[in-house]
Formats: structure tokens, sequence, C-alpha cells
């Protein structure tokens, strides 16, 4: 099955799934007076926070784009300076990556949180920080350790005769990379790149530990506005399933990328 297929059956597979979730966990005539619902299931009940779920899981989504653009950058950076032919740097660089890829993500947004201030002035002017902006910066650093070694080990995978190719033809180590290496590395490192993001995705609820109201603090909430414990599993199974529907294409055209580059 094809990516584009996949994409094209995910309509039908959500409203089965949600009729799955809702019929799974019929509720009794006397819960449902108890909780103030009218009969029929509990999907029913769920249909009129929908676009509040949405809205939450869409600013995961955000979230998401926003700590894999910064983390792209900051990676970009340290992968290229792991491969240096200044020891300082490429040391440096080594540690900080293998310090972010090997450091828990919820510790480092802990610390992104206590640690940055809510607001800095600056020529009389105060810039706000809010969570959702700790919560991005404190996502992005893993990201950038993981993305280090995913241009790291692209950039390392070519054939050291492009190399000796580009000194050959006089272009410094700069032109080098820019106009040789990059270039095929690349596709190389767009299969692993997808999957970081995926797995950073995966992981933005963390930010709703930290006060963000993301999809899963909002579902809490939806929770305790229903004061009904037996649409905790609808709540959350719909949440778990707007995220595989969106993660599960990223890992297909993952796969195809690897098969198409191997």
């Amino acid at each position: 099955m094809n990516t584009r297929h996949f994409i094209s059956l995910l309509p039908r597979f959500l409203l089965r799934a949600a009729a799955a979730l809702a019929l799974a966990h019929p509720v009794g005539a006397s819960a449902q007076t108890s909780a103030g619902v009218a009969d029929g299931t509990r999907w029913t009940v769920l249909i009129p926070w929908l676009p509040v779920l949405l809205k939450g899981f869409a600013f995961d989504v955000l979230i998401s784009f926003i700590a894999m653009a910064i983390g792209t950058v900051l990676g970009m950076a340290a992968g290229i300076g792991q491969i240096s032919p200044h020891k300082g740097v490429r040391v440096t660089s080594r540690w900080i990556t293998q310090f972010l890829r090997n450091a828990p993500w919820l510790v480092i947004l802990f610390f992104c949180i206590y640690l940055m201030p809510y607001q800095i002035d600056v020529l009389g002017l105060s810039i706000p920080f809010p969570a959702w902006v700790k919560g991005i910066v404190g996502l992005s650093f893993p990201v950038m350790g993981n993305v280090s070694e995913v241009v790291r080990g692209g950039i390392q995978s070519l054939p050291t005769a492009q190399w000796e190719a580009a000194a050959a033809l006089g272009l410094t180590r700069r032109q080098t990379l820019k106009l040789c290496i990059l270039p095929q590395a690349v596709k190389r490192m767009a299969a692993p790149w997808m999957n970081t993001y995926a797995i950073l995705m995966m992981s933005t609820p963390l930010v709703s530990i930290v006060g963000v109201d993301d999809s899963v603090s909002i579902a809490s909430s939806v929770l305790s506005a229903l004061a009904n414990p037996a649409l905790m599993m609808p709540v959350y199974g719909l949440i778990l399933i707007l995220f595989f529907a969106y993660c599960a294409p990223i890992a297909m055209l993952t796969k195809q990328l690897e098969r198409r580059y191997r």
C-alpha cells in the first residue's frame, strides 16, 4: 500500500475507529441520566467538543513545526561542527550532541520552563515568554541533538572521493560542503530527519505537563466539563487516533524514502 492510497483511506478508518470507541463502552440509561447525557453513544456526547479537541491537536502540530525548524537549524550547525577540522569545535559539538540526544526530553523541558524568565526587558520593552514558547524551546533542544547526528551521519556516509575531487578542483572546505557534499547528503538525511519529526510530534503532549493548552490538557478539561469518568476512554482514544492519523503517513513516507535512497 502506497502513501497516497493510505491517506485516502484515513477518513474511512477514522470513522470506523470512532464508532468502535463509541460502541466499545455503551453508556447505560442510568449512567447517562446521572451525568446529564441523553440516550445514545458516548461518541455523540463528544461531537460538540470535537472543534475544541481539534484546536488543541492543531496547536500540537504548530508546536512541532516551530520546534522542528529551530532544532533543524541548530542541529545542522552542530552536525557540521562534528566534522570540523578544528578540534575544539569538533569536540564541543560532539559533547553537545551526545548530551542532548541522551537527556530525557521531559527533564530538558522542565529546565527550560523553570530557568527561562517569564519576560525579558530590552530597551524599555517587555518581551513575554509564555509557557508555550518555553515548551517549544525545550523540545527544540532534543531535536537539535538528533538532527546533529543525522547530519553528521549523512555527510560521513559519502565516499571520501567526493572531498578529494572537490579539493582537486580547488574548492575550499566551505564550498565543498555547500556545492558538493550537502546536496548529496540531503537525500540520505531525509528519511531519518522525517523520523525525528515523527518522534517530536508524538512527544508534543509533554508540554501539557507544564501548563500548555495542547490536545491532552484540553482533553482533561473536556472530561472535567462533562463530569463523566466513563468518557475517559473515548476522549483519549480520539486523541490517539488523531496522532496516529497524522504520524502514520509520515512513517510510510519515511520507508519509501529509505527504499529510494538506499
